[in-house]
């Protein structure tokens, strides 16, 4: 699995815990070894820009993902064939913030936005209240199979 993370915020992160979590999704959700995937960490006015452009909501938001080739999740006799998922874009300072109001830390928020936006790269949503229950729940599962206790409480909507 080709993971690259590139730092562009100024805020430190923990680089390889994220890395780790993205592997433990993917391996369980059945994606091929060979699929590549990017995490960009961007500063607020970046942020910003793109959830303009692609959102056409103002404000920096906490994480984007934007998928490739449209992979989706595979099956124990059938994984998903090797590709570019995506890219997600998070931003650790709002993040900070988030994490502050839940009362965790940003590393667990980070990690909480990062398995949300891997499974938004493998085509789940949360625009209708079933998609919303399917995916908040599947996201917990894998954070706390991660974490080997329970996963911090969700901040996004």
């Amino acid at each position: 699995m080709s993971i690259e993370i590139n730092n562009e915020s100024g805020v430190e992160v923990r680089e390889e815990e994220l890395v780790r979590l993205v592997r433990h999704i993917l391996e369980r959700m059945h994606v091929h070894p060979e699929t590549e995937l990017s995490i960009i960490m961007a500063d607020l006015e970046y942020m910003e820009k793109l959830h303009i452009e692609w959102m056409d909501e103002p404000g920096p938001t906490d994480v984007l993902s934007f998928p490739m080739d449209e992979l989706r999740p595979g099956t124990p006799e059938q994984p998903t064939p090797a590709g570019l998922l995506g890219d997600i874009v998070l931003c650790p300072a709002v993040a900070r913030d988030q994490a502050a109001a839940a009362g965790h830390s940003m590393e667990e928020e980070l990690l909480l936005l990062t398995t949300h936006g891997v499974l938004h790269l493998l085509g789940y949503d949360h625009a209708e209240p079933e998609e919303k229950e399917e995916m908040f729940g599947l996201q917990r599962e894998l954070l706390a199979g991660f974490l080997g206790r329970e996963a911090p409480r969700e901040t996004m909507q």
